[in-house]
């Protein structure tokens, strides 16, 4: 809570003026009963119109100034609470960019969706009842009870006995909806999870006819999340029940002493009016109160679900310069590096791997799947660290760079191609944003994506939908090619992302990037040996062990596992 708070500073002033104008709201709702108590007692008893008259118009001025209090404390309750969401939100997300790939992975992006949306939603609202509630509602629970006792001191003992009851039952009822909820929350998460895991893949649901069971997996999900909701909501909804029963009671307690006090001429009926006038402010207040305590509680489980990604420190930290590079350094080099995602203790996705990749070479990089070819190439830009040994690029430790000087020098190309909505123009400005329109030009032609433009009616400047769904696959492939490209990166990695392309395309591509102006380090990852055959070395992998390194012709001589998979290309390959 305290990041709440810390948060909600940079709105102390609207912070304190919401609480404020609702006390003054209060305030003045605490005379209306005295004011009808003098309209019977001094007007309507003794028939004096005028009496009636003058304190009639006294409830208008109070009512009035009560509407233009509760607006104005509304506004900087919104205010307060609307900013301070979205300042939260910021938060949250600019830190959710700082985490690693293994925090991802840990957290779960379904259970990050859910805290940046529901989770700061509910914070939200929480938040703007505490800040015209928190206050207002005791305050007119013990005003009440004060102008009661000011009225009669036996009846302000029915009113503390009705308070302090209804504060048992109020504190009670959170406690056991506090954990409740958290389980919600949690049970949010997973069902989360299960609808994003379906619809992103819902050709592959339909193309295998599993509708049926996803069907029934999404509705067990939804069943457990029902059941918790359901056992929440049946603790909350002891509230208000029992605080009507409870003050309803003390309504009748109230009415029944002071009837007969009205008899022996100790209370007068206006009196009366008032004292039932003031029992029934404490029981709207208290059901609000209580209300307000169901919200708070749900809010509490939303923050500290927030709070536990905020606190989540970044597994990793970079530099904050530039280490010094050798010049006569290999481009790449790896020493000894094992790959654990689970830590140290975990399977191992790479195993002792020690190479080097001179500057300007070609590299690539086959093996069976799982064989942990993607795994090594996410380790050069650090998207993780290696469990065991070094990773170094131009000499240095990946680990001594900051990660925007690091990643500068990479050009790095997904299989699955990530486009984001906007123009063609602008997802290749995310290579390097001032290109010049020849540079993209250039891009777009290495990566044999000009046709993809020149299909487009407005060219560099056609939209791109969310993802790229308005481009096949092959297209969206070619893009963030061109995408890595513009970038002019030293070392290029292609982590199986011709895998769209036709052969003719792909052979095109590869010598387009052989006769780049510059000389780049370039490593392809790919299932298919054609792609890699004419590459300066290869690198051969199986269950994460480097057990093959060499050209295409000694690798087949040399290395069982290269020759295995060429063997099993070969017809393909001899096609070509």
């Amino acid at each position: 809570m305290k990041t709440l708070f810390k948060t909600l500073r940079s709105y102390a002033l609207e912070s304190a003026l919401g609480p404020l104008f609702k006390l003054l709201e209060a305030l003045f709702e605490l005379f209306v009963p005295l004011v009808v108590a003098d309209i019977i007692d001094l007007g309507i008893e003794p028939g004096d119109r005028s009496v009636v008259t003058k304190k009639f118009f006294v409830l208008i001025a109070l009512g009035l100034i009560g509407i233009v209090c509760s607006i104005t404390a509304q506004y900087f309750a919104a205010k307060a609470s609307v900013g301070t969401a979205a300042k939260l939100r910021r938060m949250l997300y600019a830190h959710i960019e700082e985490l690693s790939f293994a925090d991802l992975d840990r957290i779960g992006v379904p259970a990050l969706i859910t805290r940046l949306t529901g989770d700061v939603n509910t914070v939200q609202n929480g938040l703007n009842l505490s800040l015209r509630l928190l206050l207002r509602s005791p305050f007119v629970v013990f005003g009440a009870m004060i102008m009661a006792f000011t009225i009669d001191r036996g009846a302000s003992l029915i009113f503390l006995g009705v308070i302090a009851v209804l504060g048992a039952v109020v504190f009670g009822v959170m406690l056991g909806s506090v954990p409740a909820y958290k389980k919600v929350q949690k049970e949010l998460d997973g069902l989360t999870g299960t609808t994003r895991e379906n619809l992103s893949g819902a050709r592959v649901i339909r193309a295998f006819r599993m509708e049926e069971s996803e069907r029934e997996r999404f509705a067990s999900r939804n069943d457990a999340l029902y059941k918790k909701q359901v056992f929440a909501g049946r603790i909350s909804a002891l509230m208000n029940p029992m605080t009507f029963v409870i003050l309803n009671a003390g309504i009748i307690l109230l009415l029944h002493t002071s009837g007969m006090r009205v008899e022996n001429g100790s209370l007068t009926t206006g009196q009366v009016v008032a004292l039932y006038n003031y029992m029934t402010q404490i029981l709207v207040e208290l059901v609000k109160f209580a209300n307000l305590m169901i919200s708070i509680s749900k809010s509490i489980t939303s923050m500290k679900r927030v709070d536990e990604v905020l606190a989540t420190e970044p597994g990793m930290r970079f530099a904050a310069s530039d280490p010094d590079e050798d010049p006569d350094a290999p481009a790449v080099e790896f020493r000894g590096v094992s790959l654990s995602y689970g830590g140290v203790g975990a399977d191992a996705a790479l195993t002792n791997l020690s190479f080097s990749v001179r500057r300007g070479e070609t590299v690539g990089i086959i093996g069976g799947t799982g064989s942990g070819k993607s795994s090594l190439a996410a380790l050069i830009p650090r998207f993780y660290d290696a469990t065991e040994g070094e990773v170094l690029v131009n000499g240095a430790d990946v680990r001594t760079y900051p990660a925007k000087t690091l990643r500068s020098k990479i050009g790095y190309v997904l299989q699955r191609a990530s486009l984001f909505r906007g123009s063609i123009r602008s997802n290749l400005l995310w290579g390097k944003p001032d290109a010049t329109e020849e540079e993209l030009t250039a891009a777009l032609g290495s990566a044999q994506a000009s046709d993809v433009v020149a299909a487009k009616e407005d060219g560099l400047d056609s939209a791109v939908e969310q993802n790229g769904r308005n481009f096949s696959g092959g297209q969206r492939q070619r893009l963030t090619i061109a995408r890595a490209l513009v970038r002019r990166p030293e070392i290029l990695i292609f982590d199986d992302s011709a895998s769209a392309l036709d052969f003719a395309t792909d052979t095109a591509l590869r010598r387009a990037l052989a006769s780049l102006d510059y000389a780049p380090t370039v490593f392809i990852i790919s299932q298919r040996t054609s792609s890699i055959r004419h590459a300066d070395r290869i690198l051969v992998l199986d269950d994460g062990a480097l057990v093959g390194m060499g050209r295409h012709d000694e690798l087949l001589e040399s290395c069982a596992v290269y020759r295995e998979i060429y063997e099993s290309q070969y017809v393909k390959e001899a096609s070509e």
